[in-house]
């Protein structure tokens, strides 16, 4: 039977390797291609990966912790539970021990197989080579299922029907776990586990209940005196000499408090540091602007919110990543990667958005196919970013990023192009400012939107086409 090795993935270009923070299954699950099976920690964010394949989880390669390269093989995957290593090591006796690798093995034995134990010979299980063949793929041991056929003979619907009640037992299991599991995101998790707190006992405020970050940090115990628990169980050699000074007792909890969101922030602001570094060394920048007109988006957006609940209002950075999605179909110079000396364009617009990372430092998430995905869709990616819930495909390749510093009262950004991508567009602040038409003087909502574009790939006639097609789209919001 097959059996394939899961490898670390790289969820960026620039990812060279990933740490394993979580494992969402365990050996002998069965996974289905798409089923999120770790948490991986990379320079920039805490992601869960996802199975490529259908099978049985056999055996894990690495452990939690553990830093490996990228396509380092960190788990294996077989087709069937027959072919998962045997879970204890074989009976000394010269009895025929069961098959330690069924799911079935664990059953109490029968009376026949008691007398086999005590020296009796075991009679022989009655079923046709091809029922036997059968019970193997499903990973079925034959000698545990009571024939139906004539003499009792083990046939086809007797296998099909104890490999059912096998993956019966196991999705009920499956379930009562599930029941068990806080919801958290891969963050909260880690940093749980870093400040020693049990989520069991943290009350969710995330959707669905879920445990956040600041879930996790309500729950560490004020500054201070540590509890009494945690006094009686400390080594009489960390006891303290003498009671500290009340600007010690202070000044502790002050310190400690941000190492865990604090070291990830700073590895984060190194990576980004680097990565920028070398953009500014090997790609000649150029900058563009100018300022959008979003009088008839902002108009239109205020009258499709008045018709939905206030959860799933659009806010207009859903409507700029659409527009300049679209543009960049368009324009598809601006869209692609420079690799190896040339340029390769790409038909598809994988949309990166720059999100501000609650603990810190920025990551972006790649919007596949941004260029035909709703408004809503839009918005929910950018909100489960913020969460630290993203998959592997959902940091894969962007192909052109988005930055918006609107929300934090800043007017303009000319960003660093995220290489090897040859554009990086940034939106400023939304402001009511005074303009002029035909004479008359009066207010509108605008923003300023820059281009920092590739010089080897473009020019400033088609990165101006780029900002002017932008704001065309705009003017037309109901099309988005």
């Amino acid at each position: 039977m097959p059996v394939d090795e899961f490898r670390m993935p790289s969820l960026g270009a620039d990812m060279e390797h990933g740490k394993v923070v979580e494992w969402l299954v365990k050996p002998g699950d069965y996974v289905h291609k798409g089923d999120l099976v770790a948490a991986v920690d990379t320079d920039k964010t805490v992601m869960d990966i996802e199975s490529f394949q259908d099978g049985v989880l056999a055996e894990f390669l690495v452990d939690i912790g553990d830093t490996v390269d990228v396509g380092t093989p960190i788990a294996r995957i077989t087709a069937t539970p027959a072919e998962l290593p045997p879970a204890q090591p074989p009976l000394t006796s010269g009895a025929p021990s069961p098959d330690a690798r069924s799911p079935l093995a664990a059953r109490e034995p029968t009376p026949a197989h008691q007398g086999a134990e005590a020296g009796h010979p075991e009679p022989a299980v009655k079923a046709a080579p091809p029922v036997r063949h059968l019970a193997h793929t499903l990973g079925v041991d034959v000698g545990h299922i009571t024939g139906s056929g004539p003499g009792g003979e083990v046939v086809r619907a007797d296998v099909e029907r104890a490999a059912a009640d096998t993956l019966a037992a196991a999705a009920t299991e499956e379930a009562a776990a599930e029941a068990r599991r806080v919801r958290s995101s891969p963050l909260a998790r880690r940093l749980a586990a870093e400040l020693g707190v049990d989520l069991q006992d943290v009350s969710g405020t995330g959707p669905g209940g879920a445990v956040t970050e600041d879930d996790v940090l309500s729950a560490v115990p004020p500054r201070g005196r540590p509890p009494r628990e945690q006094v009686a169980e400390a080594p009489p050699s960390e006891a303290p000499a003498r009671e500290p000074a009340p600007e010690a007792a202070e000044e502790a909890p002050r310190q400690k408090r941000p190492t865990a969101a604090g070291g990830k922030a700073e590895t984060l602001r190194q990576a980004v540091g680097a990565l920028m570094s070398r953009s500014k060394k090997e790609i000649p920048h150029y900058y563009l602007s100018t300022t959008l007109d979003l009088a008839a988006a902002m108009a239109w957006m205020q009258a499709a919110n008045q018709q939905r609940p206030v959860s799933s209002r659009l806010v207009p950075s859903a409507l700029l990543l659409k527009a300049t999605a679209l543009a960049a179909k368009e324009v598809p110079d601006l869209n692609g990667f420079f690799t190896k000396g040339a340029f390769h364009p790409s038909s598809e617009v994988h949309l990166g958005v720059a999100v501000a990372l609650r603990h810190g430092g920025l990551v972006a998430p790649a919007l596949h196919d941004a260029d035909t995905l709703s408004l809503d869709e839009l918005r929910d990616l950018v909100s489960r970013a913020r969460e630290g819930r993203l998959q592997r495909a959902e940091m894969a390749d962007p192909t052109i990023t988005v930055t918006n510093l609107g929300d934090l009262g800043v007017e303009s950004v000319y960003g660093v192009i995220y290489p090897p991508q040859v554009a990086m567009v940034g939106f400023g602040k939304v402001l009511e400012q005074p303009f002029a038409d035909n004479g008359m003087l009066g207010i509108r909502h605008a923003a300023i939107a820059t281009l920092s574009a590739d010089h080897r790939v473009s020019d400033g006639l088609r990165g101006g086409r780029f900002l002017a097609r932008i704001d065309e789209l705009l003017q037309e919001p109901d099309k988005l």
